[in-house]
């Protein structure tokens, strides 16, 4: 293996969930929302504070970048904030305009504020009254959203394409040293698929491990002082009844000071966060105090009953909020990004966020062509670099898979019957694929892999033929979390299509009886870490 393609990409399991794989994964409060800081701007304002201001400068930038690099997986998205009193109108009409006005040319659509009947009209679940206080109205502003598990996977297919090494299933246990100097120089490697081990050697190793970046650190130095302070986040899943469509609505600062939103999600509702301390584990799983606490939160502002046993699927997450070792106050935690070297060869970058994650593999491979002494071509290509599906790709895309590719799907018998690409299940593969999506459509088509793998969800059995050839889908869990979203939609969903899953992916990998038992047991662990209304252990209370 080239020193110079691992110094670019190393995309070990470990690194691709640091940022967004469920269990060993970096989760936001932004998970589904590129949030390029209103409230850093409202820091900015009013503490005079340069630093933040420019933090949302970059965040700006970064979200239109990323906007126009992947447009089949990003969109804006109108975000809504209630007001009760016109205090409050003035105070968030006024400070969402700053916002458009530092945006400028970066700016989605501009704010404007709608009054208590138009707010209802485009939210009707919103409530107009309750708990002696009545809206007044609501100010509207633009962000963007994305389909984050399909950005990471785009981002790996487009660096593979670009000559990377691309691994996954694959862990670093130990780190190789020169004996004289002492400098890491590479990283003995075990593939936990078939466990066995290799060595990797590089000018320069980078870190990118997420909240786990500490535990990479004591490979080279047991006593290493910490750079992460976890933070826990919690999700729960609606039905698509508790939002509209094209409408999320936020609330920057509920009677106990913390951000709650709620947001139309691929089909479903998205509700959070919580922001708690907590430890690291693999699998983290959500508490039903803080599952509790999203729902109370969101009741407050909605017309509808909300129900515990309307939770489809929960679950939480880590922040590894960030502070650098090399900083002389150590007691400040940052939100944004660090990157440090603080062994020889080994470049550790960590925190951030999702919207800025182009500009944090740039830093950090700066910073690894400084301490590799590297001479490359050119600086960092990646401003404009269109990730997989994203070339020729256009809104009205989904129309050419409706009009040429047909659903064949297989019944008793293997019998194959003809069905619709209806638009539902195009519009999903335009946006999850891109114009990839056209390959997806010839497998169902060719194939008689047309069937839905959940009822009510556009997911297709020829996605996970798809994903196990092209985007190194190796397990059931990763193609129900990591390749689509169907176990964080819908637990009880992803259930019951677990058996078709493995079937399709025992075919493509020619797993034998005893494999498919084992990857079924591992799915079904992983989906108990999920506490949606069929799977948690809840006493009758406010929400039923």
């Amino acid at each position: 293996m080239e020193p110079w393609p691992l110094t670019k990409y190393i995309l070990t399991e470990l690194a691709e969930q640091a940022f967004i794989m469920r269990g060993k994964k970096l989760v936001r409060a932004d998970q589904a929302l590129m949030i390029p800081g209103v409230r850093y701007l409202e820091k900015a304002v009013f503490n005079l504070d340069y630093g933040q201001l420019k933090l949302v400068f970059h965040a700006l930038e970064e979200r239109k970048q990323v906007i126009d690099n992947a447009p089949h997986l990003c969109h804006a998205l109108p975000c809504m904030t209630p007001c009760f009193d016109w205090f409050e109108v003035v105070y968030y009409w006024a400070g969402l305009k700053m916002y458009d006005l530092v945006a400028g040319a970066r700016l989605l659509h501009l704010s404007r504020y709608y009054s208590t009947q138009e707010s209802v009209e485009l939210f009707p679940t919103l409530a107009k009254n309750g708990k002696d206080r009545s809206l007044r109205g609501t100010v509207v502003y633009y962000d963007g959203q994305m389909n984050d598990s399909r950005l990471n996977v785009a981002l790996a297919c487009t660096a593979a394409l670009a000559g990377a090494a691309v691994l996954n299933h694959a862990e670093v246990v130990s780190f190789l040293k020169d004996e004289a100097s002492g400098r890491v120089i590479g990283a003995r490697v075990r593939d936990n698929l078939s466990g066995k081990e290799f060595d990797a050697y590089a000018k320069v190793v980078v870190n990118a491990a997420g909240p786990f970046c500490d535990s990479v650190r004591k490979m080279v130095k047991d006593d290493v002082q910490p750079m992460i302070c976890p933070s826990s986040g919690v999700h729960i899943v609606l039905p698509d009844y508790y939002s509209p469509e094209g409408m999320g609505l936020i609330v920057p600062k509920t009677k106990d000071g913390r951000v709650v939103f709620m947001l139309p999600w691929l089909g479903r509702t998205i509700a959070g966060t919580t922001d708690s301390n907590t430890s690291i584990t693999p699998l983290p799983e959500p508490h039903e105090d803080e599952i509790q606490f999203i729902l109370d939160a969101i009741s407050d502002y909605l017309v509808v009953k909300v129900r515990r046993t309307d939770v489809l699927s929960a679950w939480s997450g880590i922040r590894p909020l960030a502070t650098d070792p090399s900083a002389k106050n150590t007691e400040s935690i940052s939100r944004d990004h660090v990157v440090c070297e603080d062994f020889p060869g080994l470049v550790t970058i960590t925190g951030g966020k999702w919207t800025t994650y182009r500009s944090m593999a740039e830093d950090a491979v700066d910073a690894a062509v400084k301490s590799g002494k590297l001479n490359p071509e050119s600086g960092s290509l990646t401003h404009r670099l269109r990730l997989t599906g994203a070339n020729g790709w256009e809104p009205s895309y989904f129309t050419v898979l409706a009009q040429q590719y047909m659903r064949m799907k297989k019944s008793y018998g293997n019998k194959v019957v003809p069905g619709v690409m209806d638009t539902a299940a195009a519009k999903h593969l335009s946006h999850a694929y891109g114009t990839l999506g056209e390959r997806v459509a010839a497998i169902a088509q060719n194939e008689g892999l047309g069937k839905r793998l959940a009822h009510g969800y556009p997911f297709l059995e020829a996605e996970v033929a798809y994903c196990a050839r092209n985007e190194y889908c190796e397990s059931a869990v990763d193609f129900i979390a990591r390749r689509s979203r169907l176990a964080f939609l819908d637990t009880d969903a992803a259930h019951r299509a677990l058996p078709r899953v493995i079937e399709i992916l025992a075919s493509e990998h020619k797993w034998d009886s005893k494999k498919q038992k084992q990857e079924l047991e591992d799915a079904k662990r992983f989906l108990e870490t999920f506490k949606s209304s069929k799977n948690a252990q809840f006493h009758d209370g406010k929400h039923q």
